[in-house]
């Protein structure tokens, strides 16, 4: 569902993705660690049309990203670190405008079925949204793209801030979205959570995937060690 093929990109002369190549394929989570800098959120901008590859292809279910942003997005859900919604609706007022922009029309049964399934407590669902934790946030977000249908989720360090109960949640949230078949690419700073939820991990440095594995065979401390060698060479 999602790749990128021999894929470079600059910002004025400097390198800030290099010869990259990576494949998710559905129901399969993908995890890129990586400082800041490493080129995690332009890789992502690129997968959403935002950026163009200098050179490569990026693709989503085999449709150029650069030429066919517009058709790739219909396939995404994009849950970036800080999900922008608005403080004075409702958790279930934000995932109705949200649904109703992108042509969508549920009930409320409905919309609060996905706000459910999405870990947001029902008690929650008619309140402010000025007035939640960013855990809750992230949890309306993730049922924007959930109610989408989306086939492909992008998440930009969707637990960052993040306190470890709803850190968890949003862990078995995403391997359930992935049993039903979706593609997900995540990156994160969180070594110990994207060993747990995803199937693989690539590290990113300077733009550069330096190393790919199978979370499976690799604990969280060896993967820790890994990570810090790359980062310190």
């Amino acid at each position: 569902m999602i790749q990128l093929q021999n894929v470079n990109k600059s910002f004025k002369g400097d390198l800030a993705i290099q010869n990259l190549n990576l494949n998710v394929n559905k129901g399969e989570i993908l995890g890129l660690l990586g400082a800041n800098g490493a080129g995690k959120s332009t890789t992502i901008n690129m997968l959403l049309g935002f950026l163009k590859p200098d050179s490569g292809k990026v693709s989503i279910n085999k449709i150029d990203t650069t030429h066919n942003s517009q058709e790739t997005r219909k396939l995404v859900g994009y849950i970036p670190e800080n999900v922008n919604l608005y403080p004075y609706l409702s958790g279930l007022e934000n995932l109705d405008y949200f649904c109703k922009l992108a042509g969508l029309k549920y009930t409320k049964s409905q919309l609060e079925t996905y706000l459910t399934t999405c870990g947001l407590a029902s008690e929650a669902h008619n309140k402010k949204v000025g007035g939640y934790s960013k855990g809750m946030r992230q949890k309306v977000g993730i049922a924007i793209a959930y109610a989408k249908k989306a086939k492909v989720y992008l998440l930009d360090e969707p637990a960052s801030g993040l306190d470890p109960l709803a850190s968890n949640e949003l862990s078995i949230l995403l391997k359930k979205l992935a049993s039903e078949g979706a593609t997900i690419l995540m990156a994160s700073h969180d070594i110990f959570r994207v060993r747990e939820v995803c199937n693989r991990i690539g590290i990113l440095k300077n733009g550069v995937l330096v190393k790919e594995l199978h979370s499976k065979n690799v604990s969280a401390n060896e993967l820790e060690t890994l990570y810090l060698q790359f980062m310190q060479n």
